[in-house]
């Protein structure tokens, strides 16, 4: 036998063993997928006897969409588990969309604590990772969906088939988004008029844009100076088109319309941005629907509200369950049952302001709306000559804080902040002002090269161009395009030559992580971030020992594209490890406070990562 055949026959048993393996993976996510998808189990809604007020009205939550581990847009199924565990234990259960219609037309009172839950967009991961949580907690919601989206074969949303069949358990009602998501009178970050977008070219040149743009019911059609490109009835044709659109595939695919309307979305106070297409839109809306979520914002509907002008609120990815229960504290002026987390990690505080979670190394510190959260590490009077290292994980746009040698009320300290990615360092002594010592940009910090404003319109244009040539109608469209796009390639002035720095806008969903450390001896603090100097033996005045505390706060409305504002924030302080600073370099450095997870509670946790990796990998290749 030769040395090739041999070696063949190898490969081909390794082939084999490999496809197998692939073969039994593949069967047990998809098995996995099944079971998450269907239901055995049953909804049981509240008792008629618990009918028991009609002041209160209720709170609607209303999620993007539902992913295995989450991301910018969607929750992860473990923190959506978070927040429906937090609202059930401070006592809401979920209404439906005949409690809201009978509670607005027949006065029909709602049991205390009432949630209208939903989710948007209609997507298959919501469907999939959100049906085990809803059975777990009893919760009912509904499901939003685009008519169009019924019509095409898309991995992405549900199919009208999938639709049918998630409605015949009981714990999804349906609602609807309108016929399709479209943008009109669509402007670049540089001004440039980009007309119209559907909802995929809109994802790939979302990076270029700020919020200059309309979405396709709240506006006449504009050319870029703003002039209507349509007449009264070509409006009012437009518009009817897909609400008519939208009946017909709805009867048509499930049998029925939807009840639930949330209108993609104005919140003007009417139903659009422009007086005459919020006639018209008013029209259709009360002709098909029951009911409409015209605004976001405000969690709360009251008495007096209109059953067609209803808000919620949509929690963002990034929420902790305390953040969400503090923007319906808020809202409500309700108790809440605020999380904890680990209450024997949580003994070594004192929360001052805001609510804080200890969940696995990390402790969340949710701050006041509009304000902040402060606590202080019990037992730490004594505390002068210290090293500190800490992850802050919190999101770019806010404030971070670390107070070292400090008493309760603020009259002294010395502080470590970091604030919309600026690092500054305070200092106050009894009697004194606070005094600034130090102050970085952290991108200058970083090494940042920046792009010249007219490097980064150009480069809006060409993915502009490329966006278009993707979704071309037809060759010869793409053809007088990519001429167009072989126009663009020139030589430009860059910052060098003179032109001006483009600095992104800082979105207020921007995540951050940052490793900070501080050492402070006697008169003298060092500070790095991510293992990179910032500065040594800064000399400063407060001597005198001190509590350690933390701080987190809201910095004011910061720039969000889409036209979320929130005003509150999360302070996450990762792995905070406290010492004693040794007198000399090299010497053991007692530790003082661990937060970091055990050897045992850290094997566990990486295991746990490495599985979901494994899972997402194969959740993405199938």
């Amino acid at each position: 036998m030769s040395k090739y055949t041999f070696s063949s026959k190898k490969k081909d048993r390794k082939k084999v063993i490999r496809s197998i393996i692939q073969g039994a993976v593949i069967i047990i996510f998809v098995y996995i997928t099944a079971i998450s998808f269907f239901s055995s189990d049953e909804y049981i809604p509240f008792k008629d006897s618990e009918r028991s007020q009609t002041e209160d009205g209720f709170i609607a939550i209303s999620y993007f969409g539902v992913d295995r581990a989450g991301n910018g847009t969607l929750i992860s199924k473990k923190k959506l588990d978070e927040h429906l565990q937090a609202l059930k234990a401070s006592g809401y259960v979920t209404i439906t969309q005949d409690d809201i219609k009978n509670y607005y037309l027949n006065n029909k009172p709602l049991p205390p604590g009432s949630l209208f839950l939903m989710f948007e967009d209609g997507r298959k991961d919501t469907a999939v990772f959100a049906q085990k949580v809803l059975e777990k907690h009893n919760y009912k919601a509904s499901i939003l969906t685009y008519a169009q989206n019924l019509q095409t074969k898309s991995t992405k949303f549900l199919s009208s088939k999938e639709l049918r069949f998630l409605l015949n358990n009981s714990f999804w009602e349906l609602g609807s988004n309108g016929y399709r998501l479209s943008y009109i009178n669509v402007f670049d970050r540089h001004g440039n008029f980009l007309n119209q977008l559907d909802s995929n070219e809109y994802e790939r040149l979302s990076p270029y844009l700020d919020k200059n743009y309309n979405h396709y019911l709240m506006d006449y059609i504009r050319d870029e100076n703003g002039i209507p490109m349509e007449d009264f009835d070509e409006m009012q044709e437009r518009i009817s088109y897909d609400y008519k659109m939208m009946q017909d595939i709805y009867e048509e695919s499930i049998g029925k319309m939807p009840g639930l309307y949330a209108l993609m979305h104005s919140n003007t106070g009417r139903f659009g941005t422009n007086k005459r297409v919020s006639e018209v839109n008013k029209k259709w809306i009360c002709q098909l629907f029951d009911m409409n979520f015209n605004r976001e914002g405000n969690c709360r509907n009251l008495p007096d509200s209109s059953i067609y002008d209803l808000t919620r609120i949509q929690p963002q990815a990034y929420w902790s369950a305390n953040h969400l229960l503090m923007r319906i504290w808020n809202d409500t002026n309700k108790d809440m049952a605020f999380v904890s987390g680990d209450v024997s990690k949580k003994k070594d505080w004192d929360t001052l302001l805001g609510e804080s979670e200890f969940a696995d190394d990390m402790i969340i510190l949710t701050s006041l709306p509009k304000g902040r959260g402060l606590m202080f590490l019990k037992n730490s009077e004594g505390y002068k000559d210290i090293a500190l290292s800490v992850t802050l994980n919190g999101n770019k746009a806010g404030s971070q804080v670390i107070y070292l040698r400090s008493d309760k009320d603020l009259d002294q300290y010395i502080s470590v902040q970091i604030i919309n990615n600026v690092l500054h360092i305070f200092e106050k002594e009894y009697g004194g002002e606070k005094e600034k010592l130090f102050s970085l940009d952290l991108d200058v910090h970083d090494e940042v090269v920046y792009r010249s404003m007219e490097e980064n319109k150009l480069e809006s244009e060409i993915q502009y161009l490329k966006t278009k040539i993707k979704y071309a109608a037809n060759p010869k469209e793409a053809n007088e395009l990519l001429s167009a796009l072989d126009d663009k390639k020139r030589e430009l002035k860059g910052i060098e030559e003179g032109d001006e720095k483009y600095i992104p806008k800082t979105d207020i969903s921007e995540q951050a992580s940052r490793l900070l450390g501080i050492r402070l001896k006697g008169d003298s603090l060092s500070v790095y971030i991510d293992n990179k100097k910032v500065f040594e033996d800064m000399e400063v005045s407060v001597l005198d020992p001190g509590y350690v505390g933390l701080e987190s706060s809201f910095s004011g409305y910061g720039y969000s594209q889409k036209s979320l504002s929130d005003d509150i924030y999360d302070g996450i302080f990762k792995e905070l490890i406290i010492t004693e600073a040794s007198s000399q370099k090299g010497e053991p450095e007692q530790i003082l406070y661990s937060n970091k997870l055990t050897s045992f509670e850290k094997m566990k946790y990486d295991i746990d990562v490495i599985w979901g990796k494994v899972i997402d990998w194969f959740i993405k290749h199938l």
